[in-house]
């Protein structure tokens, strides 16, 4: 049991017992460094239900706690503020208890608990994935990863938008530039390929736009009027009503393009457990929208289209099927989340991985859900994110001016094998293991600095800063792992089977700040999963080695002479490798053995 679950437990004893009263939580924070203590508990939450001074209510708790709890040697009180220490044996005994277990902090999920689906990636298939995508599928994946070490079965998936006017627009200028030309004949990935006729296209539409302005058209005239638009729309038509030709090239350009995605995918090591095509989807939903006429929910205007108003709960009147009878997405999404509980029955709840100009969509979508009468609705949660922008500024597809996301990596690969040999540590790899270092390393700088910041804060990308050694960064967590294993493999003695007792060792702060820091774990995932934020596990982590690299500075290991001592301070070290291993596990990032 962790430190604050033990002393929630006596505390609540103690406040029952001195004042007769039934609370149901503690407050704790960490206790200043400028005071004597392990642990704080903030007492003024309870000042207003016992009418007393918070010096005298913390006063009674401590006494209580060192009286009646073995592990509570002696407390101070600081205005409301009850600082607890901790015996040695309380971190000796936590420790022994932990350090064989190779997925502490982990939990196992419960047969029969509700499993929760997380959407994210979901691209367009006209153009390769790029740096924004990157955004969206380390916090998605990671996400997942969090929600099922927390305990929860999850399901991983994307809805991949594969239809519409921008799917035409790359079919129409392959067909007219494209003189047959495929991934295989080219050598381009086929998102690649297909997203260079997309740009082609616009030149194109451009070009056309300026030709008619220029013989008097409007701006606005000539965006309706240009050929290419013309084509494309017609093009669209034809896919509606599947013309055989218009959806075999469909077909073929659409799988050039998953081909590439996957292949992005699984450098940037990322998975999904199923897919969702709007092609399949689109239509979804239709069948929703009667059910909420019949139930009041939904209400139609004069010329067939049907709405719902939401003003009541402050939004506004949503379409959800147009006057002809077509779908708009807010239908499509409707009648997605319903399918997808259908394939899935013991889903009760799903994360939506989306950037945060579709807020309002969300809430909309979540409201009808919950007003259609769905219970899983209670447990919908956009997972909303701010833009990201390099410092050269923000990306357009449509001129060809966004940050590839394949290309990145490969930059990041090449940053980081350039300051690796500027570092001039690598003596005794071989290239291979030189390139996988790379690898892991450029990928480790990119995914930290990207889920370090919280998710709903727009951030710049500076992909020099995220591959220092030094600071906040995926590279100086990944080092001190390294140097951890290096401990490990010097201790020449078979340090695990050595037993360890507080009466051996006599717990150094350095050492007992360490424990502290590695018994957060668990209440840290838990943390994240509630609040979908990689970014408190990726700070966590960096706070933990800042505390393990003041360990290893100031507290010899290896040249300790007594045995017992040294025993626990290499399983000590080991304990924080593991718990670096799987904190990084659910951020997606490798550590590796050596740097």
């Amino acid at each position: 049991m962790t430190l604050q679950k033990t002393l929630t437990k006596h505390i609540l004893e103690a406040v029952h017992s001195v004042f007769n009263l039934t609370i149901d939580k503690v407050e704790f924070q960490a206790t200043r460094k400028d005071f004597e203590g392990d642990i704080t508990m903030v007492v003024f939450p309870l000042v207003k239900a016992l009418k007393g001074n918070p010096v005298e209510i913390g006063t009674k708790i401590g006494t209580y706690l060192v009286e009646n709890v073995a592990v509570v040697e002696k407390f101070n009180v600081v205005a409301g503020f009850l600082n607890i220490v901790i015996s040695d044996a309380f971190y000796v005994d936590f420790f022994n208890t932990i350090k064989n277990q190779d997925t502490f902090g982990y939990v196992a999920p419960v047969e029969g608990d509700k499993a929760v689906m997380v959407e994210y990636s979901s691209p367009n298939t006209n153009k390769p994935l790029h740096l924004g995508h990157i955004r969206n599928n380390l916090l998605g994946y990671s996400v997942a990863e969090i929600i099922k070490a927390s305990g929860k079965k999850v399901y991983k998936t994307q809805i991949i938008n594969d239809r519409g006017i921008h799917i035409c627009k790359s079919m129409l200028a392959w067909q007219k530039f494209g003189e047959g030309a495929t991934p295989e004949a080219t050598g381009l990935k086929g998102d690649k390929l297909v997203g260079n006729f997309y740009v082609a296209f616009d030149k194109q539409y451009k070009k056309e736009i300026n030709e008619l302005i220029a013989e008097g058209k409007t701006e606005e005239e000539a965006k309706k009027m240009a050929p290419s638009i013309l084509e494309a729309q017609e093009m669209l038509r034809k896919w509606e009503a599947g013309d055989t030709e218009v959806v075999a090239l469909w077909k073929k350009m659409n799988q050039w393009v998953y081909d590439g995605f996957e292949e992005t995918y699984k450098n940037l090591g990322v998975d999904f457990d199923s897919y969702y095509y709007e092609s399949n989807t689109y239509l979804l939903g239709k069948e929703v929208v009667q059910l909420g006429l019949e139930k009041g929910i939904f209400e139609k205007d004069p010329d067939g289209s049907v709405w719902i108003d939401l003003t009541a709960e402050g939004l506004d009147r949503k379409i959800v099927l147009r006057s002809d009878g077509t779908a708009v997405y807010m239908t499509q999404d409707i009648g997605t989340a319903i399918q997808r509980v259908k394939d899935h029955a013991d889903i009760g709840g799903m994360v939506y991985t989306v950037g945060n100009e579709q807020d309002y969509h969300f809430k909309v979508l979540f409201l009808i859900l919950k007003k259609l009468g769905f219970d899983w609705a209670e447990h919908l949660y956009h997972l909303s994110y701010g833009m990201v922008e390099l410092p050269s500024g923000k990306m357009k597809s449509r001129e060809g001016t966004v940050v590839d996301a394949d290309d990145l990596m490969e930059e990041m690969t090449q940053t980081a094998q350039k300051i690796s040999e500027e570092l001039g540590k690598l003596d005794g790899y071989t290239d291979t293991e030189k390139a996988a270092l790379y690898k892991v390393i450029g990928l480790g700088a990119l995914k930290y600095y990207m889920l370090k910041v919280d998710p709903k804060k727009q951030m710049l990308f500076n992909p020099e800063e995220s591959v220092d050694f030094n600071g906040n960064t995926g590279p100086f967590i990944q080092y001190t792992y390294a140097r951890i294993q290096s401990i490990l493999r010097k201790a020449d003695f078979d340090y695990s089977s050595v037993s360890i007792t507080s009466s051996g060792v006599e717990m150094q702060d350095k050492e007992k700040e360490l424990i502290k820091q590695v018994q957060l774990f668990p209440e840290v995932i838990q943390n994240a999963a509630t609040h979908h934020s990689p970014a408190l596990i990726a700070n966590y982590t960096y706070d933990l080695v800042k505390e393990f690299n003041s360990f290893y500075q100031n507290v010899p290991i290896l040249p300790e002479q007594n045995l017992e001592k040294k025993a626990f301070r290499v399983q000590l070290a080991k304990t924080v490798g593991t718990t670096i291993k799987n904190a990084f596990h659910l951020l997606g990032i490798q550590v590796p053995e050596r740097m």
